[in-house]
């Protein structure tokens, strides 16, 4: 500040004077109803302190109780979920053991099943094989039987067959008897 700009020393001392009067006269005049309110006001305050004070406790307290119970809950739903899982995971064992065992047992029966089939197969070859050996010697012995009776009937036949010369010499002897023309020998008349 330029030494024009700077205030009087004596025009300062008196408005200091005049803000100290000011002061008292205040004083005087509302001196008491502004001690009645900066005591009212240190009061509320006060007041005010201790209240917000209790409030963050209670606030505090509350979001104690309520992080332990979200944190029992978490822990409750924690044990819900591990119980469910090894459970599930139990069933999903027992089952995984089941369907061995039932794949087990019915490759086991289906072995049995092959093993049957393969000796029904075997032996219903052998019995085939048997029956068309008997039927191969039964049809062998008819034929036998068949070509011992038709060679039989063949020479029953020959031998009761008429010899051709036979069959003449008889007819022509018939001729003769008929046209009265043949003696019998020894039958002379």
């Amino acid at each position: 500040m330029s030494p024009a700009e700077q205030p009087d020393t004596s025009s300062v001392q008196v408005l200091r004077g005049g803000a100290g009067n000011v002061d008292k006269i205040r004083d005087i005049l509302f001196g008491t109803q502004m001690r009645d309110y900066e005591s009212r006001f240190a009061r509320l305050e006060e007041t005010l302190t201790k209240e917000t004070v209790e409030i963050r406790e209670s606030n505090r307290r509350r979001f104690e109780q309520l992080e332990n119970y979200i944190h029992k809950e978490f822990e409750t739903v924690q044990a819900r979920f591990k119980s469910e899982r090894d459970d599930r995971t139990d069933v999903a064992s027992q089952q995984s053991r089941e369907l061995k065992e039932l794949g087990d047992t019915l490759g086991r029966r289906i072995r049995d099943l092959d093993d049957r089939g393969t000796s029904i197969e075997r032996d219903l070859r052998g019995s085939l094989l048997q029956q068309a050996r008997d039927l191969t010697e039964e049809i062998r012995a008819k034929h036998e039987e068949l070509a011992t009776l038709v060679e039989k009937r063949f020479h029953e036949l020959r031998d009761g067959k008429t010899d051709r010369a036979a069959l003449a010499s008889l007819f022509t002897e018939v001729a003769l008897r008929l046209s009265d023309q043949f003696q019998i020998p020894g039958s002379e008349e």
